[in-house]
């Protein structure tokens, strides 16, 4: 199993032990270490170092940071990825949130720091991980004016918007709250098995009410996805797994 997006940087000093107990059921996991509140890029590239091989790093900025519209630290991520373009599999997250966005003015630091880095990919030649919520349609339509493969990490809006989406070979993730969300759900019931990816966005969405999510639960995505497509579990963990290596490139 692979989980396409997780955040180990999030778990601070238990990382080591989960990492450790994740990597007996996992063949990787797609880490998006990302510039947010005081987890900054580079103190969770260092943390996460020694794991990488199993751990895959992506790079970016979170639209929830954006809107702050920090050019300086805007800069600083930019270099970093800059310098560690070669070790990276994507430019991620990205995106829009216009949810805790509170006025015009953090929506437009968004979007201008999202077009930023989809100009930063292009240039890099690399795809974008996408964060967006309630702004779905705008990142969509952003990331084909940019000309950018993206994978549209923790999908939950319409259906006819993710049929857009796949339509365009941009796949879709499908989150472990596809056990309480409804529209991950319709998601996940609308598309081919061959247009998504399985994740946890561990430490959160967890199936479990009460506990951290981590990335071991992936499993459960794909056994929801596998009852509602009426498939057998090992078939929907090889096409997602397949999904994901080629999406990303990785090197198994």
């Amino acid at each position: 199993m692979i989980d396409a997006h997780a955040h180990f940087e999030f778990y601070k000093k238990d990382a080591p032990r989960i990492i450790e107990e994740c990597r007996k059921d996992l063949a990787a996991v797609v880490d998006s270490i990302t510039e947010y509140r005081k987890a900054h890029v580079w103190k969770s590239w260092e943390m996460l170092k020694p794991y990488f091989g199993f751990i895959v790093p992506t790079l970016g900025y979170h639209p929830n940071e954006a809107r702050r519209g920090n050019w300086e630290k805007v800069k600083r991520v930019e270099e970093f990825i800059l310098d560690h373009r070669d070790e990276i599999v994507a430019i991620g997250e990205i995106g829009l949130d216009y949810h805790y966005a509170e006025n015009e003015r953090q929506r437009e630091n968004q979007r201008a720091i999202f077009k930023h880095f989809l100009e930063l990919a292009l240039e890099l030649g690399l795809p974008v991980v996408i964060h967006a919520r309630e702004a779905e349609r705008e990142a969509f339509e952003m990331v084909q004016r940019a000309g950018v493969r993206a994978y549209f990490h923790s999908f939950a809006g319409s259906v006819e918007l993710a049929g857009e989406i796949v339509e365009n070979e941009h796949p879709i993730g499908i989150n472990t709250g596809i056990v309480f969300i409804p529209e991950v759900r319709a998601a996940a019931e609308a598309l081919e098995i061959e247009n998504i990816l399985v994740e946890t966005d561990a430490p959160y969405m967890s199936p479990i009410k009460g506990e951290r999510n981590r990335p071991c639960n992936v499993r459960v995505a794909i056994e929801e996805v596998a009852k509602l497509k009426g498939l057998g579990f090992e078939e929907v963990e090889r096409v997602t797994e397949r999904n994901a290596v080629r999406f990303f490139n990785l090197k198994l």
